[in-house]
């Protein structure tokens, strides 16, 4: 299959390719074969080829329930049903961007990038819009026990799927590709400007770009950061920067490796320096924890 016929491929096929199996959104690795362009057993036979990439959280096999409730699910043919001989392999939306490499083909390059979107966009969907489901769900079983006309149902439940259209989507974790300088700069501006009182940014390598993008917070908002050294000329650039715009304090500190950032009390992972956005492919996410949990390793 060639980049031409990848387009036939629409972010709602992708995303109906995706299934949830052990409480993980995952692709099954024939679904994967077909838009890639390759046949299942090379692609199986590459991933066995480098089972160091594909560790558990990545790829597993789906065991014989998992498997039949797999196939009871989907429209499968009985001829496709006798040509798996083996449990598929089901692969999570990290061993999706993993698979780019080893098949390492344009067309697999292209598709992984197509597929991550389409991941992320199912899962800010579910996310964001777990709560109206149940809200129509109730409305369903309110019309049931009430007896009400179908014309009300259907208008209400239409009136809940505009407002699902309508909800700001908050963005807890995803990728970057390489070149997105742009989209990923915007990203963490609109993080920035979400603070409400306090801004903490850990990186160990800034410049003055870095304190552009933290003076888009709002007034009266802290902000701070903590870096491994301060040369010469970014001490200058701090003391220029302090002197006509709201003061960022920036404080020398030299056991962390990553790159974090706490606004108020949520805790995010970014892979690359503020300074290096959209250079290289680089992953964030919004951590399960206080920012508690940092800053007692201060």
């Amino acid at each position: 299959m060639d980049n031409n016929n990848l387009m036939i491929y629409d972010e709602d096929d992708l995303r109906s390719k995706i299934h949830i199996i052990r409480n993980r959104q995952v692709m099954i690795d024939r679904d994967l074969a077909a838009i890639y362009g390759v046949e299942t057993r090379r692609l199986n036979e590459q991933v066995k080829r480098n089972t160091e990439r594909f560790p558990e959280d990545f790829c597993f096999q789906l065991n014989d329930e998992e498997f039949g409730n797999w196939k009871s699910q989907n429209a499968t043919s009985n001829s496709d049903r006798m040509g798996l001989r083996k449990n598929p392999y089901a692969f999570t939306e990290q061993g999706v961007a993993m698979l780019a490499s080893v098949l390492k083909t344009k067309t697999a390059v292209d598709a992984s990038v197509k597929i991550v979107r389409a991941f992320v966009a199912m899962r800010h969907f579910i996310m964001n819009n777990a709560k109206i489901f149940v809200e129509i769900q109730d409305i369903k079983n309110h019309l049931i026990e009430s007896d009400i006309h179908h014309k009300e149902n259907d208008r209400k439940i239409e009136q809940l799927f505009s407002l699902m259209e309508q909800s700001d989507k908050e963005v807890n974790e995803g990728l970057f590709y390489n070149g997105q300088i742009f989209d990923s700069y915007n990203f963490i501006s609109d993080l920035i400007r979400k603070a409400k009182k306090e801004i903490i940014l850990i990186d160990n390598y800034i410049d003055d770009s870095v304190l552009k993008i933290l003076n888009k917070r709002e007034e009266n908002v802290l902000a701070t950061i903590y870096t491994s050294r301060i040369s010469e000329n970014l001490k200058l650039d701090i003391d220029k920067h302090n002197s006509q715009y709201s003061p960022i304090n920036i404080q020398i500190f030299k056991k962390f490796h990553d790159r974090f950032l706490i606004i108020d009390n949520d805790v995010y992972h970014i892979g690359a320096s503020f300074k290096d956005l959209g250079k290289s492919v680089f992953a964030f996410s919004k951590m399960g924890i206080g920012k508690e949990k940092i800053l007692l390793i201060m």
